[in-house]
């Protein structure tokens, strides 16, 4: 290029960026780009058209969240303000005109802002100003249409802003896309809100697409909890209104648990429904949970339904009552279809699938089409319950347990993938706000199952910290759920996810007192800590075997004590005590925050099963309990010998020498030859409160666990040994071997000869048949823990 090109180009690059100076001091830059829309100082403008409550609660809404982030106070009004000023519009896809102003919508049935609950978001600008029209179907679409906004804008103090034009328009895929909130007694957080917390969290949910919530209204036996800020009764009532101003389903859950032959009972139960049913002012359906809890037949079901059905519309004429099979019989399910066949109910609306209900598609081919059919999906446990994070390390499972802080957005979205379309959508099932992100997925994920889940995290993000960070949010809370998966001790990226979420905790210090922010910091504070005591507290216990291993009979009573010294090492000298320390000072916080409840001496949780973290944030991560107790049992036995073989027993556990395998069926760390993994509620214990003083690894199991083994001595004979509960139905390579020893009581014994026919190729296949134990509670199902091929 010539000096004289270079000259010109260098000149004109000089000038653009002279203009552009000019443009920006002169507030121009934004229109000459047509980027962002400036919409500080706006007034909402809301048709006459849109029906009350919505006119007021979508401009409310719109004003009050903008204003708590922004500290801009947004006037709402019915004419057009002076020219310049920002306009957010609100109206119905009906209207033509709203003060004077032509409504720019795209008069087509088939677009989005004419379907049922569908909106578009349209931004005009020009050199009067700038209009954001929010163009919604019906009352629900404005307020979806709002939540649009509210997510994507960018909101921080005096700053108002659309970083781009807006033309966007969608309508939901599923019809129901709701969440249980129950204020009861169970619950680790929704027990501890007032009704302006619970009020804000229904307007959120909305933001983000919900449309229904499900109510626990009343339920028998259960004690007033601790934490009520209003008698229960009272919140029900208040629920139904919340649900009313947001224009959200209000479903209620309402379980028999007594026998409805008892027809004092049943009167009376009757009465109590019908009076609720009087006083609250929305009640959109009823749902029977079969028999979960409550063991009554459908015979005896179905008429008690049929005459709440009848009360209900007293009151409610458009109300809907739903029933799931839930804990139901092969029997009372065929029951059920031959009296739908039969009696073709006009008052049933459809079925409900939850926990312990029929395969989901195979209900929807079932049953017949004019009954629609709701998923009841459980996003609130991580372990027994419906669907179990895989490949759960068990230092998570005993010391997060089952209520736990959970993001598992990508899990779920497969979950919902899945599922949904054998749907009509979902009202999950929910105890807490622990599982806050996963609401979000699934109510976005309902209305488009095709929405990137990064994005729907960075809106998540965005709405509640601020725009500034929604990428590095949503980066972090994808991180937490990769912290989940496979052997936490292997997992290195523990640590760079919290040492991720501890900059942005130093760096984002206006956050703290925000209970999601906690939530998830706190999240990232105890993994680590998990991690970092899993690693020393497994490697104690190596060192306190390799002394064990070494006892002969003069040494048994040194060896043991040496051994216990080593392990309790733990405890005498604890590791990481810095971050131990803000873990309790953050989820003290959200006691505060929000109520939740995760220690049961500070907190008082319903039980320590629900959500009490704290209580087990130090839960042995070895087996120094256990062995602390068979050594107990061991310096009883009056015989050295004996003594001796027991201790060589417990040290060589897990490591039963040169040629022979050792699998802890449910352990992703410890289980390298398991196939399967567990898919059911008999995943990992719930013995003594959390508290088991068990070997580690009796308290996880799985029913029919799956091995294959190969590199085998072909002239070697094989005995496979069994530790666990109930039945175990073994073949190998898939002939059933009969046992030599069969003990069922809990951490007994089995023992099997496998066949020198079976191990000629050096290989074989284990496998399990399932007993049939249909008639017994998954509690006591039959269970194995540890599988032996012990070279004889």
């Amino acid at each position: 290029m010539s000096q004289k090109n270079i000259f010109a180009r260098f000149t004109f690059v000089r000038l653009i960026a002279a203009a552009c100076l000019l443009l920006v001091l002169s507030g121009s830059f934004s229109l000459l780009f047509a980027q962002s829309i400036n919409l500080k100082n706006a007034v909402v403008i809301v048709s006459s058209g849109i029906p009350s409550p919505m006119k007021e609660t979508a401009a409310t809404i719109l004003s009050e969240e903008i204003a708590r982030r922004s500290g801009q106070v947004f006037g709402i009004n019915t004419v057009w303000p002076k020219i310049g000023t920002p306009v957010i519009a609100l109206v119905l896809s009906s209207d033509t005109e709203l003060a004077g102003r032509v409504v720019p919508a795209k008069r087509e049935s088939s677009n989005p802002e004419f379907k049922k609950e569908g909106y578009r978001i349209l931004t005009e600008v020009s050199d009067k100003g700038s209009i954001t029209w929010i163009i919604g179907s019906d009352s629900r679409g404005v307020i979806f249409g709002a939540g649009w906004l509210l997510r994507n804008l960018r909101i921080a103090p005096g700053i108002v802003q659309l970083d781009e034009k807006a033309d966007f328009a969608s309508a939901p895929a599923y019809p129901i896309r709701g969440h249980q909130i129950g204020y009861r007694t169970t619950a680790n957080t929704y027990d501890a809100w007032s009704t302006a917390q619970m009020d804000q969290y229904i307007r959120e949910l909305a933001i983000f697409g919900t449309n229904a919530i499900e109510g626990i209204p009343f339920q028998e036996g259960e004690a007033p909890s601790p934490h009520f800020k209003i008698p229960s009764a009272e919140m029900r009532i208040r629920m139904s209104e919340m649900c009313q101003k947001y224009d959200m389903d209000y479903w209620v859950w309402t379980p028999a648990t007594f026998d409805l032959k008892d027809e004092a009972k049943r009167k009376a139960e009757i009465e109590m429904h019908e009076e609720f049913y009087k006083k609250a002012p929305r009640l959109d359906h009823i749902f029977f949970p079969g028999g979960d809890p409550g063991e009554n037949h459908p015979s005896d079901v179905m008429p008690f339904l049929k005459e709440l059905q009848s009360r209900l519309v007293k009151y409610h004429p458009n109300g809907k009552m739903w029933i799931s099979l839930q804990g139901f019989s092969v029997e009372q399910i065929d029951y059920f279809y031959q009296y739908l066949a039969k009696e073709k109910p006009l008052w049933l609306e459809g079925v409900v699938s939850g926990p312990g209900s029929p395969p989901i598609a195979e209900t929807r081919y079932r049953l017949p089409k004019q009954y629609k059919h709701r998923e009841y999906p459980d996003i609130t446990h991580a372990i027994r319950c419906e669907f179990p994070v895989e490949k759960f390390d068990q230092a998570y499972a005993l010391t997060l347990g089952r209520e736990s802080v959970n993001p598992r957005p990508y899990a779920f979205a497969k979950i919902h993938e899945k599922y949904a379309p054998f749907t009509d959508g979902f009202v999950s099932y929910s105890d807490g706000s622990h599982d806050d992100v996963n609401k979000v997925i699934w109510s976005m994920r309902g209305w488009d199952p095709q929405k990137n889940i990064h994005q729907i995290l960075k809106e998540y993000a965005s709405f509640f910290f601020g725009k500034n960070i929604d990428q590095q949010v949503a980066s972090g809370i994808e991180a937490l759920e990769q912290n989940w998966k496979g052997p936490l001790a292997e997992n290195g990226g523990v640590e760079a996810t919290f040492a991720f979420w501890k900059n942005l905790e130093t760096t984002n210090p206006t956050l703290k007192n925000n209970w999601r922010w906690q939530m998830l910091v706190m999240r990232a504070y105890y993994d680590e800590y998990t991690r970092l005591r899993l690693i020393n507290e497994q490697e104690l216990e190596k060192q306190a075997n390799a002394i064990l291993a070494k006892a002969d009979l003069k040494t048994i009573d040194k060896s043991m004590t040496d051994a216990l010294v080593v392990v309790n090492k733990a405890d005498k000298q604890p590791i990481a005590i810095e971050i131990r320390k803000h873990i309790e000072e953050l989820t003290d916080a959200l006691y505060v925050s929000i109520g939740l409840q995760t220690s049961t001496a500070k907190h008082k949780p319903r039980n320590p099963e629900r959500g009490a973290i704290m209580d087990f944030v130090d839960y042995p991560l070895n087996n120094r309990w256990w062995l602390a107790d068979e050594f107990e049992k061991i310096r009883k036995i009056k015989d050295a010998g004996e003594q001796l073989a027991m201790l060589k027993r417990v040290s060589s556990w897990e490591n039963p020498g040169a040629g022979s395998y050792y699998d802890d069926i449910s352990s992703v760390s410890k289980g390298p030859r398991v196939k399967t993994i567990s898919e059911d509620a008999t995943d990992v214990a719930w013995w003594d409160s959390g508290m088991s003083r068990k070997r580690l690894s009796s308290q996880l199991f799985q029913r029919e666990p799956a091995l294959d083994y190969d590199n085998l001595d072909p002239g070697s004979r094989y005995m496979i040994r069994v530790v666990g509960y109930g039945e175990a139905l073994l073949r190998v390579d898939g002939k059933r071997l009969s046992p030599v020893v069969y003990n069922k009581e809990l951490d007994s014994v089995k023992e099997w000869i496998v066949p020198l026919s079976l191990t000629q190729d050096g290989k074989i296949s284990v496998t399990f048949d399932g007993p049939e134990e249909s008639d017994l509670n998954w509690r006591k199902n039959s269970k194995i823990s540890d599988i032996w091929l012990l070279k004889m």
